[in-house]
């Protein structure tokens, strides 16, 4: 429980289906007032600065209470640091990073399965508009709120365990239950940042982790210099703003991480056909011939349709290391770092990061 409307009315609906329910809020390790810890029974305090509000996590515990729920809080700190720390090295490498699957994968159907084992609870629970049916990923009815993209990396057996009670519903209808329960989290506003980026800008986060990398040149694909800039972690693919001045727009279309070269182009420069994948994860049996898919390239991204091609370390491998996807028509400003998921119609079929 986040101490949002999406995960206030999950946990009501399954109260209401009657389940017994834990709600269960995932510190960072900071906070401003006590809250009670799963297992000691007292709260952490610390000055350094949070990710998750103190004020969050009284709203979900008011939220608990009114369910008449148990509510614990759960300090997580070693294990957002560790997904921060990722999230600052990968701009450095001139990568753009998708915390929020990771936290997924290692946090909510990682740790949180682990503490559902130790106090015997059958399955967890979340939020997210996205369908678990029959041992399968599949997509939320609302398209505009479907969040199975961020579901991808999560261990296949975890989908088992995985109860998402507002796969079927649209945002409306979640805000609705809300206020009829009278929930002090109905009209909450919706939250669209990264939860551990309070300021708004990723790039302060990067800069305290280490700063933002090697300075460098923004040069065009012909390799003339444009300007000069202070760190490629300051940049994306796709990325307009804080360009130098060349009358038509420009958009930044690759990162050379090793020379800290910025390569800038006009948007045509953003269309490709071709991406290659890594670190995968499956959700089905793995493929080992290529096969057809609709793949999406980020969270916003209507899935594509492609050839996917899957390549082996050896011939003997039992799965494939990566994933070559040669889209039918090019699709604009595909970004390593980002998450490629493969799509079989409503069905996740599991995906892999963009090299």
């Amino acid at each position: 429980m986040s101490g949002g409307v999406d995960s206030s009315v999950a946990a009501l609906r399954l109260v209401d289906a009657g389940h017994e329910v834990i709600g269960v809020f995932m510190r960072n390790g900071v906070a401003a007032e006590a809250t009670p810890s799963l297992g000691d029974g007292a709260g952490k305090n610390s000055a350094a600065k949070s990710c998750c509000s103190a004020s969050d996590a009284r709203d979900a515990a008011l939220v608990a209470e009114r369910l008449g729920i148990p509510f614990f809080a759960v300090d997580y700190a070693a294990e957002f640091d560790a997904i921060i720390a990722q999230f600052a090295d990968e701009y450095r490498r001139g990568r753009t990073p998708n915390p929020c699957v990771l936290c997924n994968q290692h946090l909510k159907f990682g740790h949180l399965l682990e503490l559902a084992d130790s106090v015997g609870a059958d399955a967890v629970a979340t939020g997210h508009y996205a369908r678990v049916s029959e041992g399968r990923l599949l997509r939320a009815v609302d398209r505009d709120k479907d969040q199975s993209y961020y579901l991808f990396g999560i261990p296949r057996a975890a989908l088992s365990r995985a109860l998402v009670p507002l796969g079927e519903s649209c945002k409306a209808e979640v805000r609705d239950a809300a206020r009829t329960a009278g929930l002090r989290t109905a009209a909450k506003p919706e939250s669209m940042e990264i939860c551990f980026v309070t300021s708004g800008d990723y790039r302060d986060v990067v800069r305290e982790r280490g700063g933002l990398g090697r300075p460098g040149r923004f040069i065009d694909r012909e390799g003339r210099e444009l300007g000069t800039h202070g760190g490629i972690g300051g940049f994306t693919v796709g990325q307009r703003r804080g360009l130098p001045p060349l009358g038509e727009p420009h958009y930044v279309v690759g990162i050379d991480a090793a020379a800290g070269d910025v390569v800038l182009a006009t948007l045509e420069g953003l269309d490709a056909r071709l991406a290659q994948l890594a670190g995968l994860r499956w959700l089905v049996e793995p493929r080992r011939e290529p096969f057809a898919a609709s793949v999406r390239i980020r969270a916003r991204h209507e899935p594509a349709p492609a050839l996917v091609t899957p390549q082996f370390a050896s011939a003997d491998a039992a799965e494939p290391q990566g994933l070559r996807i040669e889209f039918e028509t090019a699709q604009r400003a595909i970004t390593p770092g980002q998450a490629a998921v493969l799509h079989d119609g409503e069905q996740v079929l599991g995906g892999g990061w963009i090299v």
